[in-house]
């Protein structure tokens, strides 16, 4: 098993609010499989574009305050999912993910996701995780995040698996 540090609140919304696609800026390896999602640290910076993103407000106004308080949890595991693709975003073509027709371009491309972000600054690229499956621990589970995919020690699967709500 892996585990996998997101800021608050993306980790929050990967668990609780159908968040399916994680965005990085860099490719995480070939791994496919269950990974822990670890709250990291710090949040996301008050003018990130995810705070206002409408699945999220949507997601914060519906749910029960014991969910909504996991927004707050930090250096925590809150739940599991499971890694089951990634592919990349570029400005030329897109996610590559989801195709149409379209009649300007031919074929079109499209995001895979509505989390989906598209390509990073300057022209670079994204590389969307698309998860599956959430599993929310019954109480988060301390733990020190790091960057990158991270394998779990024995024990610490233990704890989790054990959490599993």
């Amino acid at each position: 098993m892996r585990a996998l540090t997101v800021r608050q609140p993306a980790a929050w919304a990967i668990i609780y609010a159908g968040k399916d696609v994680e965005n990085r800026t860099r490719s995480l390896g070939p791994y496919r499989g269950p990974v822990a999602i670890v709250a990291g640290r710090e949040i996301l910076d008050e003018d990130h574009p995810f705070w206002e993103h409408p699945l999220y407000r949507a997601a914060v106004s519906r749910e029960t305050a014991w969910v909504r308080d996991r927004l707050d949890v930090r250096g925590a595991v809150l739940g599991l999912v499971d890694l089951v693709d990634m592919h990349s975003a570029s400005v030329i073509r897109g996610c590559g993910y989801l195709r149409h027709d379209c009649p300007e371009h031919g074929t079109c491309r499209d995001h895979c996701s509505p989390w989906a972000e598209g390509p990073a600054p300057r022209g670079g690229w994204m590389q969307h995780l698309v998860l599956a499956n959430p599993r929310p621990l019954v109480e988060p589970l301390p733990h020190t995040g790091a960057l990158g995919l991270r394998r779990l020690d024995d024990a610490t699967i233990a704890r989790i698996e054990e959490e599993i709500a």
